[in-house]
């Protein structure tokens, strides 16, 4: 399962009055798995960037004098999401402004977003989990405990990293345990998954417990974790 976590900055609020996307950010996911594999571009819009927008990711337009156009790199970001599935916090804001490039791009075949890849929108999905409360980004990090402390202004690239993280913890948190090693296969072949018979005369397993240190970390993460869930977890309920 590939998944590409996304994120932009614009001009403005509005393709409709011309505005334009001056930073994508994608950070790539593999069966839930950071890869490392990025996608990330400064963009040139030809036009002036608005007073309220530099407010919030500080980017300017001396800064983007000489960063490519979209037209550029247009082919290098699709080829990056073909197949996947986006993750975006507020989908139809960049899936918006995404397609309004595509639409100015000469030639008149290159489509839209969802010829390319499928949208989750985690701002949606938040919703549903955390009815009636705050859910941008920066309040998404301070429930689920993600560190955004970097986090002094918007960048795409950044956005789409923290984004990842809150993704992650929204539906599961730590999802793989791997018992083979870090790869999922061997040299035959053979994935980690595959359960193999141990020997009934192998020595006794050792056992050690949990320092003081250990288990009250434990107990603090049960108790974020349940702060989160909106709801007395099932380790936490009495039992008849």
């Amino acid at each position: 399962m590939r998944q590409v976590v996304l994120d932009t900055e614009t001009t403005g609020l509005e393709p409709r009055e011309g505005h334009r996307i001056i930073e994508i950010g994608c950070v790539e996911l593999v069966n839930r798995k950071l890869t490392g594999n990025t996608f990330h571009q400064y963009l040139q819009p030809d036009r002036v960037i608005d007073t309220g927008a530099i407010e919030v990711h500080g980017i300017t337009n001396e800064f983007l004098t000489d960063k490519p156009r979209f037209a550029e790199v247009a082919q290098e970001f699709l080829d990056f999401i073909r197949g996947a599935e986006l993750v975006i916090h507020n989908a139809p804001f960049d899936v918006g402004f995404i397609n309004h490039e595509l639409k100015l791009l000469p030639g008149n075949q290159w489509g839209t977003v969802t010829d390319y890849a499928t949208v989750l929108d985690t701002l949606s999905m938040a919703r549903k989990l955390h009815p009636g409360q705050k859910n941008n980004l920066d309040a998404l990090c301070k429930r689920y405990d993600v560190d955004n402390s970097n986090r002094e202004l918007h960048g795409a690239l950044l956005d789409s990293e923290i984004l990842a993280d809150v993704y992650l913890m929204m539906t599961g948190g730590q999802t793989a345990l791997s018992l083979g090693g870090e790869s999922d296969a061997n040299e035959s072949g053979h994935r980690a998954e595959e359960i193999q018979r141990l020997d009934l005369n192998r020595p006794r397993l050792k056992v050690i417990y949990a320092d003081y240190e250990e288990t009250r970390a434990h107990d603090e993460r049960l108790q974020a974790i349940a702060k989160a869930c909106g709801d007395t977890p099932v380790w936490l309920r009495d039992t008849p």
